[in-house]
C-alpha cells in the first residue's frame, strides 16, 4: 500500500527516483499516466489492469468516457524500476504535471501520484483550510461502519 508523501528529485534526464517504502510494490514494474488535478498517477500493473477492466465497462458511445479513456489509456506508459530505484518520467508527463527538478511523491492507497512543489502545495492548503474540508467532506461516512 502507497502511504505518505515524499519529496523527491528528478535528475537531468528525467528519472524519479521512487521513495524506499514504494519500491518493493513495483518490483513488477509499473505504469505511469495522467492524473487529475495535474498530478501524475504511477500503479502497478495489478491495479493498472484493474482501471482498464473498470474503463472497459463504460460505453464508447459515451464521449466523457471516451475522453477519460484518452487521458488515461492514451497517456500511459509502462516503466521499469532502474538498480537505484528510480523510474524514467516521460517528458510529455513531465511537462503535464509541471515536474522540473523536484517533485512530491503522494501514496493514494493503490497508487501514488507525482505532483510540482507548487502544485503539491496548492493541494495542501486545501486539505488545510478546515471550514471548507468539513463542508466538503460532510457527506461522507467514515465511521467505517455501513449505512
Amino acid at each position: 500500500m502507497f502511504l505518505g508523501s515524499y519529496q523527491h528529485n528528478l535528475d537531468d534526464k528525467g528519472r524519479l527516483m521512487i521513495p524506499a517504502r514504494f519500491r518493493e510494490t513495483l518490483d513488477g514494474g509499473a505504469y505511469i499516466t495522467q492524473g487529475f488535478d495535474r498530478c501524475l498517477m504511477v500503479m502497478t500493473g495489478e491495479y493498472f489492469r484493474e482501471v482498464i477492466t473498470q474503463l472497459n465497462t463504460i460505453s464508447l458511445t459515451d464521449p466523457n468516457a471516451r475522453l477519460l479513456r484518452r487521458m488515461i489509456l492514451g497517456n500511459a506508459f509502462q516503466v521499469e524500476l532502474d538498480k537505484i530505484g528510480r523510474v524514467l518520467v516521460p517528458q510529455m508527463l513531465r511537462d503535464f504535471a509541471g515536474l522540473n527538478g523536484e517533485a512530491i511523491v503522494a501514496g493514494q492507497g493503490d497508487y501514488f501520484e507525482v505532483w510540482s512543489p507548487e502544485a503539491w502545495g496548492e493541494q495542501v492548503k486545501q486539505m488545510q483550510d478546515t471550514e471548507t474540508t468539513n463542508q466538503r467532506f460532510a457527506a461522507l461516512n467514515l465511521s467505517g461502519r455501513p449505512s
